[in-house]
């Protein structure tokens, strides 16, 4: 009798994966998403639900492309070899022991792990220092998106008092004392003569070189279909549909490029940061941020523009709790600058089992695993 009973439980644990269901309306099954998903033809996937802000420059999800290189800074190997030296040298700040790959450290997902980052005599910035993996397919740079190109955002680091603190003259100077770097500016632009220009296009150059591998999602979508587990091809329907993340973090890249207030300004209070408004000084831009590319994402923690949020799934928590609330008090209530949070972050009532889903498909875009070594630098 207890053998019959067994038997029974577990054909009915069968005939409830099998059944299995999201919680889209449409109702398929994970054996159906699967084969969606999988079918690489993308004109066969379930349609994303969207608000009306997001559906302007939409592109969905996918491989990325190949890296584009600008006009004015083509690539070639040399270039970036001698870029990657740049990168790690730190002599192009004032102290003489801050390179860029402290903050963007190759062992750590090319971030520093850190909330905010360390800079000159200890100082800490405000912001949380993002991955460099895949940015040569951003449009702008940094959170607030005050660099229009990747040669001037690589400039800004070198010269913040707060970071290396060292003017691009002094930067370039420093450079050109150090006669073995000489040979490397010869193969790398013809000429021996160490500018401002060249160490910025040079490491540039290096950084558009960070591209990731097809992650186990790339291989999902363009045919591999036993490449992601039911958990992970639920959490891909559910970032496309209920979870509502599709709206923001689209484009093969995971980030439509744009600035959203998502509530965690934090205005008038601890950690207030204005965001988008410094570079615009427009009211509406108060709080907006620059949608991060979601590729990596479990290796780049911790989260957000200021680092608050150590988890990934604290961070799915927030957004399926409507994220923060700003709400005006006292004198705030006439403020014309506060802050007002993006009308495509609500209440999602997504599940626990839901909310882990999501986690483990976020998991499925990692793939960078190769770990650089520090070149050798000149040394005179």
């Amino acid at each position: 009798m207890k053998d019959r009973y067994l038997a029974i439980l577990a054909i009915a644990g069968v005939a409830c994966l099998l059944s299995y269901t999201s919680s889209d309306p449409a109702g398929y099954t994970v054996e159906e998403l699967r084969t969606l998903y999988s079918s690489g033809d993308q004109s066969k996937w379930p349609v994303p639900h969207l608000f009306d802000e997001a559906k302007e420059g939409f592109k969905d999800i996918g491989p990325l492309p190949d890296m584009t290189f600008p006009k004015d800074n083509p690539y070639s190997e040399d270039k970036m070899e001698l870029g990657k030296m740049l990168f790690f040298d730190p002599r192009l700040s004032k102290s003489g022991q801050i390179s860029c790959a402290n903050c963007h450290n190759p062992e750590i997902g090319w971030s520093d792990g850190s909330r905010v980052s360390f800079g000159h005599d200890r100082q800490t910035g405000t912001r949380n220092a993002p991955t460099l993996v895949n940015i040569g397919f951003a449009k702008t740079f940094f959170w607030d998106g005050r660099s229009s190109t990747l040669e001037e955002q690589v400039k800004a680091p070198i010269e913040n008092p707060v970071e290396m603190n060292l003017h691009m003259s002094l930067a370039a100077k420093n450079i050109r004392k150090i006669k073995n770097y000489r040979p490397f500016f010869v193969k790398a632009f013809g000429s021996e003569e160490v500018t401002e220009d060249k160490i910025a296009k040079a490491i540039a150059t290096f950084e558009r070189s960070l591209i990731s591998p097809p992650s186990k999602f790339d291989k999902f979508v363009s045919g591999k279909k036993d490449a992601l587990t039911d958990a992970e091809v639920n959490g891909l329907h559910l970032f496309r549909t209920k979870a509502n993340c599709v709206n923001c973090h689209n484009t093969p890249y995971f980030s439509d490029q744009k600035f959203h207030n998502l509530g965690l300004t934090y205005y008038g209070r601890k950690y207030e940061d204005l965001g988008r408004y410094a570079v615009t000084q427009k009211n509406e831009d108060v709080g907006k941020f620059k949608t991060p590319t979601l590729r990596e994402v479990s290796e780049n923690k911790p989260y957000m523009h200021n680092g608050l949020f150590p988890e990934l799934a604290n961070i799915v928590m927030m957004y399926n709790a409507g994220m923060g609330r700003e709400t005006p008090k006292g004198n705030q209530i006439n403020d014309p600058k506060f802050p007002h949070k993006s009308g495509m972050v609500e209440k999602l009532n997504l599940t626990d089992e839901e909310i882990f889903d999501i986690v483990a498909f976020l998991k499925s875009l990692n793939s960078y695993k190769y770990k650089m070594r520090p070149p050798e630098l000149p040394k005179s």
